[in-house]
């Protein structure tokens, strides 16, 4: 594996989410100043995931073709001028087509550095590789959000924005100086031709994989949207409990990835997939029948170990798909769009559940949800499911 490659992947994905949860739990107080309601505060938040879910499979197919690093920094720059982008916003109007603007950036950056590392991981070794790889994520998705607290309390919503920028600027300037040029990445541009998406949505493994991490992202959206809910309300749980409630599930998550990931790749990718998504599943019927902080820090902490099992196995399938296919870019944005629809779907199925019949119902809703999910990945990764590329 290339050291230096890697490294720099690894903080720009890190530098990216963490500048993005920076300055996203200060969106909703700035709508609010800003005379926004319910619907426009929703458009702040949906117009990122709508850009991002329409043009990940472009710009990951187009990453196949044309080479990894133009993405990459270009991504990261649009990134850095979107903070300024926020500072000069002067309506929710503006605030939405900026995020709008950010989720393109998105699109840009995930896929193609997953993709990337794909291409520079050695055959055997995709489990503990990618597990290494997803920490930066979950270590950005932890500290983002405390990060902007802080800054925003002592020097204010500015130089939040500005932080965000840069670190996005420090990441670009190190894409384009450390990364290789385009003609000596791993995988050389023109050299293959990537699968058509109406091939790769039909490939069993591939949708198995996407669909899965498509249930498990739905559960977290699930967890994310309604657990603070349940304790306020149930438990009167003060909102740094509820704070280290959450950010425990992400933290134990992080934590096994690479150990979870060394493990499956000795012992099987497929099994550890399962495994996580039975212990998602039995967690998601846990939560209505815990009381106090203290039941919901130990579910919520099995629940980041099932998604630690779970999620470097199902990462190391979509390389050794990515790889088998030639097609490593295509596979990995349309793994990527299953995150982005789970944490929408998630978000707003919990809602539906909730309104029509009551809060404790949504978290089963997402281990039925779950265990479909599972089912179906077991059903599409089994022997003889898979069909050998023309």
């Amino acid at each position: 594996m290339q050291r230096r490659v890697f490294l720099t992947l690894f903080f720009s994905i890190f530098a990216a989410i963490t500048g993005v949860g920076l300055v996203v739990p200060l969106l909703p107080p700035l709508a609010e100043q800003m005379g926004a309601g319910g619907v426009l505060t929703g458009m702040i938040f949906g117009s990122f995931s709508l850009s991002r879910s329409l043009l990940l499979p472009y710009f990951g197919r187009r990453s196949d073709i044309k080479g990894r690093k133009p993405y990459i920094v270009a991504g990261l720059f649009i990134y850095a001028a979107l903070s300024i982008a926020f500072i000069l916003a002067q309506s929710v109007w503006a605030v939405v087509i900026v995020r709008f603007f950010q989720g393109m950036a998105s699109a840009m950056i995930l896929p193609v550095t997953q993709a990337y590392i794909g291409d520079i991981t050695p055959q055997g070794q995709e489990g503990r590789i990618m597990g290494l790889f997803n920490v930066s994520m979950y270590l950005s998705l932890t500290l983002g959000p405390v990060l902007g607290g802080v800054v925003n309390d002592h020097f204010g919503l500015t130089t939040a924005f500005a932080a965000m920028g840069a670190l996005a600027l420090l990441a670009t300037v190190a894409a384009q100086v450390w990364l290789p040029s385009v003609e000596n990445e791993p995988r050389r541009p023109g050299s293959t031709v990537p699968m058509p998406y109406k091939e790769l949505v039909l490939h069993p493994r591939v949708v198995g994989v996407s669909v899965f991490y498509m249930v498990y992202m739905l559960c977290i959206g699930v967890v994310w949207a309604f657990l603070p809910v349940t304790a306020t309300v149930e438990y009167g749980l003060s909102s740094s409990r509820i704070g280290i409630v959450i950010a425990l599930g992400v933290f134990v998550a992080g934590l096994l990835q690479t150990h979870m990931g060394s493990m499956a790749d000795r012992f099987g990718k497929r099994g550890f997939v399962v495994f996580g998504g039975l212990l998602i599943t039995g967690v998601m019927f846990s939560f209505p029948r815990v009381e106090g902080f203290w039941g919901l820090a130990v579910v919520n902490s099995v629940f980041g170990i099932g998604g630690g099992a779970a999620v470097p196995a199902l990462m190391a399938i979509a390389v050794v798909e990515g790889a088998r296919l030639k097609s490593m870019g295509s596979v990995m944005s349309l793994v990527t769009l299953g995150h982005s629809m789970g944490m929408l779907i998630g978000s707003v199925l919990g809602g539906l559940i909730k309104d029509l019949m009551s809060l404790d119902q949504a978290y089963p809703a997402g281990g039925v949800c779950m265990l479909i999910g599972l089912v179906y990945f077991l059903w599409a990764t089994r022997e003889g499911a898979i069909p050998e590329k023309k």
